[in-house]
């Protein structure tokens, strides 16, 4: 695949997998005593909730703008409890291994396509029918615009797919501690909001539990790792085993406390089979989101029909999700998705000698849907994560 392709296709699925805010509140295995569901990131929490409420957070946002690289000093003129958090928080944990990382970012190049696909088609779209996380994007800042969400939310998917990503010329984990501070702004705001607050749920009534970001890190990282198995996808074990790493070290810093983290895919599936497949379910938000992020690829020609891509949508998914979001059926092209996109992969991974017919319309597509998100959406050197000073306008 061209350069483009490579760098930007894995980060628009990414970027439409709203990584963040999810679900609802099943058990997750966790220590004696430990609940992920009841555990957020208190000592942050409450210096992003002063600096709110003293309305340094402008402040913040300005100085934290030309802090990029994974290499970069700490911005000055931090608050010193900010600054203090973030020189023991950016780094990557002591278990993180770089030979895996690297593994991982080598993997992400060349299974590009297919993780496009699953991250913006399956998560992107799952996200809008995880109840909590379709109600809390919907009523932050975020959801009143979710083209420019998806341009922020962009730049983490894009850092995390780098080939240096965790190197010291990269950026996610920077990207990832932004990201961090924009989840503990989140959490003060969103309970004061009284549309959200009517329709919540969490515990305490605080979004954004460590137990509501390992749902997220389900409905990304285990499910498309899932859906390469059943789709045959050639994985070696140690390219598998790279790519739960990576996952690993992204939530972890995103907060996520090490003992609530699976180590296996096996103890993975398990926990999203309680967490994740229970409590999808449609709502309002949803599918307002759903429609919103579907409705993008109207602005452009992207070489097939609405009901080609709320076909494929179903394909990955499912005709259940399909019939929550109202994704009118179009059964000729559910035909054509169903024995194209496994003999597009079997033409792609040398195993069908060849070309099937379809293999350029489904190229073009892929294509078509970056070009969509890269002309939409600033470019990652412009697009800066700042940190929330309110909520959805009216909310």
């Amino acid at each position: 695949m061209s350069d483009l392709s490579r760098r930007n296709l894995l980060s628009l699925g990414v970027a439409l997998g709203l990584v963040g805010v999810t679900g609802v509140a099943p058990a997750l295995a966790a220590p004696a005593g430990a609940d992920p569901w009841w555990a957020w990131d208190d000592e942050l929490d409450q210096v992003m909730a002063t600096l709110l409420d003293t309305g340094q957070v402008p402040a913040v946002n300005t100085a934290l703008r030309p802090w990029v690289n994974n290499n970069h000093a700490l911005p000055t003129g931090l608050p010193t409890a900010l600054a203090t958090h973030l020189q023991h928080a950016n780094a990557l944990p002591a278990w993180a291994d770089r030979a895996k990382l690297r593994l991982a970012a080598d993997f992400n190049r060349r299974k590009d396509t297919y993780l496009f696909m699953l991250y913006g088609l399956g998560s992107g779209i799952m996200s809008t029918v995880i109840p909590r996380e379709a109600k809390s994007v919907y009523w932050s800042a975020g959801g009143a615009d979710m083209q420019d969400r998806a341009a922020k939310t962009f730049t983490f998917g894009y850092d995390l797919s780098e080939l240096n990503a965790f190197e010291p010329g990269g950026q996610f984990v920077v990207t990832a501690n932004k990201t961090r501070l924009v989840h503990a702004a989140v959490r003060h705001l969103l309970p004061q909001s009284p549309h959200w607050s009517a329709v919540a749920d969490e515990q305490n009534g605080i979004p954004i539990s460590n137990g509501d970001i390992l749902v997220t890190f389900h409905s990304l990282g285990t499910f498309v790792h899932r859906k390469l198995v059943e789709w045959r996808v050639p994985m070696t074990a140690a390219e598998e085993d790279a790519f739960l790493h990576m996952w690993k070290v992204a939530i972890h810093l995103l907060g996520v406390r090490d003992e609530f983290i699976p180590q296996t895919w096996a103890a993975a599936d398990a926990q999203a089979a309680r967490v994740l497949t229970p409590i999808l379910a449609p709502s309002f938000e949803g599918r307002e989101l759903a429609e919103d992020l579907l409705g993008l690829t109207a602005q452009i020609d992207l070489g097939v029909t609405r009901g080609f891509l709320n076909e494929f949508v179903r394909y990955v998914l499912s005709d259940a999700i399909g019939d929550w979001l109202g994704l009118r059926r179009d059964l000729a092209a559910a035909a054509l998705v169903r024995t194209g996109w496994p003999a597009y992969i079997a033409f792609r991974e040398g195993l069908l000698p060849v070309m099937p017919v379809g293999f350029y319309m489904f190229d073009q597509f892929i294509r078509a849907l970056a070009m969509l998100f890269l002309n939409n959406a600033s470019s990652p050197t412009t697009t800066v994560i700042t940190i929330p000073t309110g909520n959805r306008p009216g909310a």
